[in-house]
């Protein structure tokens, strides 16, 4: 269970509000990458962000609520790349989606592999969901536009294929790999091979 609550106390709605929200959170990245769990703490997050322990508190209870804000930003960015990619070729797309999500695993993949352990042990039902739905419904856009007859669930299928991305990420990144093409390159054979599609045009 959670130390404390992990509900943001309140969201900012000032631009210097929000920039002070930024900052924290990126202060809490660089800090768990660079000094993992033991050097997580608020008072070393505020310290390296540059505001008092009192501000850091108004917008995050404790280090479980500040934890859950950098999941969702982590989450959000992706999702944001994602529903960026242009589907003029659904094979491409389904491509561009595979390359958005591993780069999301590798661009800081110590940050990356230490969320990935914590988003199994916060409560982040909603979160979760918000996210893998947004996701589902991105991936069945693109499948829906994919040559032949259209699977009997859509949205299973989708679900299925983001079931195997994030399978294959999660597992480099628990190994601690950094080769962002090899790992793509899998997970092109992975998600095309389910899909019955011909790999030889994703590689």
């Amino acid at each position: 269970m959670p130390e404390t609550p992990i509900e943001p106390r309140k969201t900012p709605r000032q631009a210097r509000s929000a920039e002070t929200v930024r900052a924290i959170l990126e202060a809490a990245a660089r800090i768990l990458e660079t000094k993992g769990f033991d050097g997580y703490n608020t008072n070393a997050v505020a310290e390296l962000a540059g505001v008092s322990i009192g501000s850091l508190y108004q917008y995050f209870p404790g280090k479980d609520a500040l934890t859950a804000g950098l999941i969702q930003r982590e989450k959000a960015q992706l999702l944001e790349d994602v529903t960026a990619i242009e589907i003029t070729d659904p094979r491409s797309a389904l491509c561009a989606v595979i390359a958005a999500c591993a780069a999301h695993q590798m661009r800081r993949p110590a940050l990356a592999r230490l969320l990935d352990f914590e988003e199994l042990r916060l409560p982040l039902h909603d979160q979760q969901s918000h996210a893998e739905n947004s996701l589902t419904a991105a991936l069945a856009s693109i499948l829906r536009l994919l040559p032949g007859p259209l699977p009997d669930r859509l949205d299973t299928t989708a679900a299925d294929c983001l079931a195997i991305i994030k399978g294959i990420n999660d597992a480099a990144g628990e190994r601690g790999e950094t080769d962002m093409a090899g790992l793509e390159k899998r997970v092109k054979r992975a998600v095309f091979g389910y899909l019955g599609l011909d790999i030889s045009i994703a590689i």
